[in-house]
This record gives structure tokens, C-alpha cells and sequence, in this order.
């Protein structure tokens, strides 16, 4: 729980200070962003105390009923006047001045889900008819819709961690081959159908060939990591938040860290990712009840990926894709459903005495 309680206060900081300008610009207020998502933060805390109390089991018991409501979920926010649009995708459900990402409770419904069947198909799991066919339809269903939005980057994180739990429930190694052969060519489609996903390419191979236009925010986010040093220029002294990064506060907000705190700072949060990275695997290896230890992993690799996506992303390893670092990032639906990701963890951790 320290770990989650140092990346989740270290979030609050970072968005106290990125979101300062963007807040009194657009809200008259430079406190707005972060008293939202301290809001967030708190109720998310509050739910994963909450759940790590409750017998990990249940959510094996009602693993179908929640996806279907997270399936109602997606097909409602692709609906006009229910689904509301943001930077070119229509991924979010607003209840007054609160919205909720559907695509949120997607991902954990389906770490559910999969959790719950593929514990009981090990003897089978070779198979792709009786073992492979039925979660790999419900997933393939569900990136469909996500890509309907469009988001890339949830569906790239969610499949992901789809493939890793079939990976560690016994899934043949030649599923893998055939499987990342056609979702290769399945991504080049992708790309090639969308103008917007080309430039991002072409922007990620050269940045400068559009400096203004697709290579504007990988430029100013390594003019924010770059010139941080070993300490930073100090919290609070970020230059790239005026106006130069787009929205510093949610995709890019590790930028600004490590502008501020330097390499020192970047190596902190780094660690702490790893130490609860490493904390998830240690629960799951000793776990006997198959469940349990595929609830864990799911919930570990969701993580993972999606850290390692969004680092990458800013740090210019990898293209630009719209994916949120966990706790730090701002983002209710997303910092909730993260926070409640965790007390899950705890929840397995618990039971087995650790």
C-alpha cells in the first residue's frame, strides 16, 4: 500500500504544478485540476481500503454480469448526445460536470472476466476452438468497440494484457506466431486508415519534419526532459507547462517531472513503478488458487503496459497513443479505477497472509 500511496501523492504534486497554468487560463483557478483530482484521489483511496477487505473470490462470481454492463457501457458512449468528444474521441459519458471512461471499467471488467475462464481451462487451453476461440471473440469485441471511439492506446493496453494472461494460463507458443503476424499487418491497416495515425508515425521516426503539427508535443516534451539534469530546475519551475506542451497535467505530465525533479526525480518514479511491478509478480507466483493468481497478474500487467507506453511515448521511444501514466496522471475515471485495481491486489495479497 506505501507504494501506491507515494505514486499516488507524487501525482498530486505533479498535477498541482502542471496543471497551474492550464487551470487559471481555462478556469480562472490554477488549483482546479488538482482539487479534482484530489477529490479522485481520496474517494479512490477510500474504495481500495474499501476492497481490500472484501474475499477476492466474488468478483469470479460476478465477472459475465460486469462485462456486460462495461459492454453497454462502450456501445452507450458511442451514442450522440450521450458519448462526449475530447481531443478527436468520443470516449467519454458526462453525469453534469463529472465524466466517466468507459473504457476504464473495460479493462478491468476483462481482466474479470478472462481471469475467471481461463482458470478453469487449463487442460483445454491448448485448444483454439474449446480453449482460445471464446475469450479471444469477447476481446476482439471489445477492441472493436474501443477503436470505434477511436483510442489506440486503451485498446493497445487492454489487448495487451489480454495476451500476457493467455500467455501465462498455458497458451501453445505457435497461438502467439500466428497471432502477432496478423496483428501486425492488422496495425498497419489501422494506421494506414486513419490520416492522423500516419503523422503520428512520421512524427515519432522524425519530429522536426512537422514541428509545429504532429511533432509538436514529442519536441516539447524532450525540451522538457532534456534539459532537467540531475535535480531539475525545482518544483513549481517548469518552463514547458506556459503554453508549450498541450495539456501537461494528463499524457505528458512525466515530462514535467522530470523537468522539474531531474534525472533523480525520473529515477524515483521509475523505481517505485518497478517495486510495485515486482510486488504484483512476488503475489501472484505464491498464489495456488489459479484465480487469484491470474486476477494479479492482469491487474500487474495492466499496469505495466501501460506505464511502459506512456514513458515510452514521452520520452520518444515510442509514437505519441494518448495513454495516461497510472496515479499520476490526471483523470478520475482512470485514477479510480486504477486505485481500485490496487485494493484488488491487496485484497489477494491479504488472503494468502502477506
Amino acid at each position: 500500500m506505501m507504494l501506491v500511496l507515494l505514486l499516488t501523492g507524487s501525482g498530486l504534486l505533479m498535477v498541482a504544478s502542471a496543471g497551474e497554468v492550464w487551470g487559471q487560463f481555462n478556469y480562472g483557478n490554477p488549483y482546479y485540476f488538482v482539487q479534482r483530482q484530489a477529490f479522485f484521489a481520496a474517494a479512490g483511496l477510500i474504495v481500495m481500503a474499501c476492497i481490500s477487505y472484501v474475499d477476492y473470490r466474488i468478483w469470479k462470481k460476478i465477472a459475465r454480469p460486469l462485462l456486460i454492463i462495461a459492454f453497454l457501457f462502450l456501445l452507450a458512449v458511442l451514442i450522440p448526445g450521450i458519448g462526449m468528444v475530447r481531443n478527436g474521441s468520443q470516449s467519454w459519458i458526462g453525469f453534469g460536470t463529472l465524466s466517466f471512461q468507459p473504457s476504464e471499467l473495460m479493462k478491468i471488467a476483462l481482466i474479470f472476466y478472462f481471469s475467471a475462464l481461463l482458470a478453469g481451462r487449463k487442460k483445454v487451453i491448448h485448444l483454439f476452438w474449446k480453449g482460445l476461440f471464446k475469450p479471444l471473440f469477447v476481446l476482439g469485441m471489445a477492441f472493436a468497440l474501443i477503436m470505434m471511439q477511436p483510442d489506440l492506446g486503451t485498446a493497445a493496453v487492454m489487448g495487451g494484457t489480454a495476451f500476457l494472461l493467455l500467455f501465462i494460463a498455458g497458451a501453445p507458443i505457435r497461438f502467439f506466431v500466428m497471432t502477432g503476424v496478423s496483428a501486425l499487418a492488422g496495425l498497419v491497416l489501422l494506421i494506414l486508415s486513419a490520416p492522423y495515425r500516419i503523422k503520428r508515425i512520421t512524427a515519432y521516426l522524425d519530429p522536426w519534419s512537422d514541428p509545429l503539427g504532429s511533432g509538436f508535443q514529442i519536441i516539447q516534451s524532450l525540451y522538457a526532459v532534456g534539459p532537467g539534469g540531475l535535480f531539475g530546475y525545482g518544483y513549481g519551475e517548469s518552463r514547458q507547462k506556459y503554453y508549450y506542451l498541450p495539456e501537461p497535467q494528463t499524457d505528458f505530465i512525466f515530462a514535467i517531472w522530470a523537468e522539474e525533479t531531474g534525472f533523480i526525480g525520473a529515477v524515483f518514479i521509475m523505481i517505485l513503478f518497478f517495486l510495485l511491478i515486482w510486488r504484483g509478480i512476488h503475489i501472484a507466483m505464491r498464489m495456488e488458487d489459479s484465480f487469484g493468481a491470474l486476477l494479479v497478474c492482469g491487474i500487474t500487467a495492466m499496469i505495466s503496459l501501460q506505464s511502459f507506453i506512456n514513458l515510452g511515448v514521452v520520452t520518444g521511444l515510442l509514437p505519441v497513443t494518448g495513454v495516461t501514466l497510472p496515479f499520476l496522471s490526471y483523470g478520475g475515471s482512470s485514477l479510480t479505477m486504477t486505485l481500485a485495481s490496487a485494493g484488488i491486489v491487496l485484497s489477494v495479497s491479504r488472503s494468502n497472509g502477506y
